[in-house]
């Protein structure tokens, strides 16, 4: 039986890693490969990372990640917000690659059956830090600790107001959508770029980076939505955790400069059902 296993953050600008994705591929033909944001910044190189994975995996799930809305100067795609998203998705359709655009997906094989429900759902600035109690408190704390993410100047959230405006949307387009297309009685794995529940960002070495990390609107949706696991990327922390019973699984890659300090071996997928797993590379 086919493997559901993931990845995040590749970061195919660096050079390292786009050697690793050039050497991912599936241990059986019937693999399923969850990618969960981050693949890179130029439309161009997302392309390219999609393109070579869906050709080996017999399915490829995305979600965007805050990278791939970035408008990089030197990116050919001169498209912001929502209408870079959509771009974005049409070309993974176009590769047969599942977005959070398209119908949900049951797979079948070790540990199934289960849901994947790619989502993209961004942040809203409630992973406040202590004391703080307004988006632009926050912000300052941040300023002052040296901390701002390069969001505030590449991620262009058009036509909406700002990033939280945009995630409020999501949110409501997106729980709508899974009260009304789950099937009833089968578990969910929820695949997000941005951890879903606030624990994951407590051992940020920069706390204040947690602004950037998630919203507490999703607390209660692993529990809710039925989620077997949850797989998130981001931190470039990976690592397995279990929040109120239910496992979280943090599956990046990261910069050359943090896989580089690591033990193990880099660009190992890691198996999500059942969790715990780890498909060795």
């Amino acid at each position: 039986m086919g493997k559901l296993v993931a990845i995040s953050d590749l970061h195919v600008r660096y050079e390292e890693n786009r050697h690793i994705v050039e050497r991912l591929r599936p241990d059986q033909d019937d693999d399923w490969l969850l990618v969960a944001g981050d693949v890179g910044e130029l439309s161009t190189d997302i392309e390219w990372a999609l393109t070579l994975l869906s050709r080996r995996f017999a399915k490829v799930v995305w979600v965007p990640g805050n990278h791939e809305l970035w408008t990089p100067p030197d990116d050919p795609l001169k498209l912001k917000g929502e209408r870079r998203y959509r771009h974005l998705v049409e070309m993974c359709r176009g590769l047969g690659v599942v977005t959070p655009e398209d119908p949900y997906p049951v797979f079948h094989g070790t540990g199934g059956p289960v849901v994947i429900v790619p989502l993209f759902l961004l942040y809203d600035y409630t992973f406040r830090p202590r004391g703080t109690f307004s988006k632009r408190q926050a912000l300052d704390v941040a300023e002052e600790a040296g901390v701002v993410c390069t969001d505030e100047f590449l991620l262009k959230p058009e036509p909406y107001a700002g990033a939280e405006a945009w995630c409020r949307a999501r949110l409501a387009l997106t729980e709508a959508r899974l009260t009304a297309e789950l099937p009833e009685g089968l578990p969910t794995v929820l695949v997000n770029h941005f951890p879903i529940v606030r624990e994951p960002t407590r051992i940020l070495r920069y706390p204040e980076f947690a602004l950037w990390c998630g919203t507490e609107a999703t607390a209660d949706w692993p529990r809710r939505f039925n989620a077997a696991s949850v797989v998130y990327g981001h931190l470039h922390i990976p690592r397995l955790i279990w929040h109120d019973g239910v496992p979280h699984q943090e599956v990046s890659l990261g910069y050359p400069r943090e896989w580089q300090q690591r033990q193990q071996s880099p660009g190992r997928l890691v198996q999500i059902m059942p969790s715990g797993a780890v498909a060795e590379r």
